[in-house]
């Protein structure tokens, strides 16, 4: 017998940003936080839907320009961009825990030049880098609907049968969040 392992943060990632912040990647600019493991998926994945240009952040610059070699088709750049971008991704555990910093340096790049920001974090439902950029003007979305994706996915490998999203989107807010009022 032979194991197969499936990865479902890739395809997730990717829907949760069309479905939560109406963003198709496809020759978009994408500035990303952090290049661990869900950032390196973020930028594969997105280099594989089109985008036209990748910015990577990371605390240690050589993680960043590690990742940088790995996309295909898409122009990498370490660093801030000088213009505006299509969408800010945070894909750092900052945000966490509270009086956690902001996952960028405001100083080297402003929120008000993105036109959206999506926080792999769930919980909280606003960390600081959202309200910021919300403050800011961008559309924002957090990590809830990644997890969601994630786990719909999951079950249809497992299960073979088409996964109950809006039955467990009300779970994943129901536990998460706790009851609506």
């Amino acid at each position: 017998m032979r194991a197969h392992g499936f990865n479902t943060d890739a395809d997730a990632i990717i829907r949760a940003l069309r479905e939560d912040l109406n963003f198709e990647p496809r020759g978009k600019s994408v500035l990303l936080l952090g290049a661990g493991g869900a950032g390196r998926v973020a930028a594969l994945k997105l280099a594989q839907e089109g985008i036209g240009e990748l910015y990577l952040i990371n605390r240690t610059s050589s993680k960043a320009e590690q990742l940088a070699a790995e996309p295909k088709g898409v122009r990498v750049h370490v660093g801030y961009p000088k213009n505006e971008v299509d969408l800010v991704l945070n894909a750092t555990s900052l945000g966490l825990k509270p009086g956690d910093p902001l996952p960028f340096d405001p100083e080297s790049f402003s929120l008000s030049r993105a036109e959206a920001a999506y926080d792999m974090i769930y919980r909280p439902a606003e960390t600081p880098f959202l309200r910021a950029a919300s403050e800011a003007g961008c559309r924002t979305a957090n990590g809830l609907g990644m997890l969601l994706y994630q786990g719909a996915k999951a079950l249809e490998l497992w299960s073979g049968k088409t996964a109950p999203i809006t039955i467990m989107r009300e779970a994943l807010m129901q536990n998460i969040y706790g009851p609506s009022t």
